[in-house]
């Protein structure tokens, strides 16, 4: 649950049905498809103090290593208190990893050129300024991702103008907002059964969509394009979200509603296709020679990705490089005993297979 606890930029949602990413165990409640990150946390909240999770789990320790001795069969694993620097040690025959696969420490930016010379804001999602005002202000999102067209729509309305600018464009498919057959049902049938419902319809939905995208791609790919053509208007240029391959070779972006294709149709918000050249004083100055003038720069340039939560692995005094490992299933690696991590999927919900 970390990205929903540390991630405060603003829309901040998920970018998968709540009914396949929440647990299999205690229903989804709320009618939203995708929901915002305060109620995502709300939920993984609630259903750890409904299970008695909470009283033990000990708050406030950063894991700095784990080393696995043959000799007696156990892990000692280091942790640090963060609060007071105190070391703490653990001894265990078996060590779980749920620690995902982000560096919460930092983003990913990547080197661009003049970044320093620029006179406004430069913010990365991942760690937005509390209580940030960007009233009236000309604002460019850097990046086409989940985050960047999560970000457009939800600045829209304060800013003065949003505009996204990505090197290519990415498959963007409007899923509905509220779930409409779940509500209903939840008048004659009790809440786990509408939940088991929705669950098992939208995983049946994505299976075939995925599976569609791979075995028909050139009439996939149509459908998407003409469904955004119809939602962004006859006034928007089609190029900036036709992109270079196939639905599914890459994740597919999920907006509700249509909230991004509504704001580019009435003008709040606009996307570029270019690459940048420069950062200069009062913007970004384009290759093709054009200049975006701007106040804020938003680097939605991804995440920084790291195993284990950046604590280091040993077996008998032998560091662990996971790239030099077969990892099984997602689950285990070679070479390394008594030791599991969870891994999702990623063109599904991760909570999916990490159940």
């Amino acid at each position: 649950g970390g990205t929903w606890d540390l991630f405060r930029y603003p829309g901040i949602r998920s970018d998968s049905d709540m009914f396949t990413l929440g647990y299999n165990f205690r229903p989804w409640t709320d009618t939203k498809m995708l929901a915002d990150g305060p109620s995502i946390r709300r939920y993984i909240d609630d259903t750890a103090r409904e299970y008695g999770v909470k009283h033990r789990i000990q708050f406030g320790l950063k894991v700095i290593s784990q080393s696995w001795h043959s000799e007696n069969e156990h892990w000692i694993v280091k942790a640090i208190d963060e609060a007071t620097d105190e070391e703490h040690q653990f001894s265990t025959g078996f060590v779980f990893h749920c620690t995902g696969y982000y560096k919460y420490d930092s983003g990913y930016t990547p080197e661009i050129p003049g970044i320093n010379e620029f006179r406004g804001d430069v913010i990365h999602p991942q760690h937005w300024p509390e209580n940030y005002d960007y009233s009236g202000k000309r604002v460019v999102v850097i990046g086409s991702g989940a985050t960047a067209v999560t970000l457009v729509p939800a600045m829209a309305d304060k800013a003065d103008h949003v505009v996204m600018l990505q090197r290519s464009p990415t498959y963007v498919a409007t899923v509905p907002e509220q779930d409409l057959i779940s509500r209903n049902l939840r008048r004659i049938l009790p809440e786990m059964a509408v939940y088991r419902l929705a669950r098992t319809r939208n995983i049946l939905l994505q299976r075939a969509v995925y599976r569609l995208s791979l075995s028909k791609p050139k009439a996939m790919r149509r459908l998407l394009l003409a469904t955004a053509r119809r939602q962004l208007g006859p006034e928007v240029d089609m190029r900036h979200f036709q992109p270079h391959y196939n639905p599914w070779e890459e994740r597919m972006c999920a907006v509700p509603k249509g909230d991004l294709f509504k704001v580019i149709r009435e003008g709040q918000a606009s996307v570029v296709t270019d690459h940048i050249e420069a950062v200069t004083e009062t913007g970004i100055q384009l290759k093709s020679g054009a200049h975006i003038d701007a106040d804020v720069l938003i680097t939605a340039t991804g995440l920084d990705l790291q195993l284990f939560g950046g604590a280091r692995l040993e077996v008998d005094g032998r560091e662990v490089h996971v790239a030099d490992a077969l990892m099984y299933k997602g689950l285990m690696l070679e070479g390394v005993p008594n030791m599991a991590l969870v891994f999702g999927y990623t063109n599904a919900s991760w909570t999916l297979k990490a159940d």
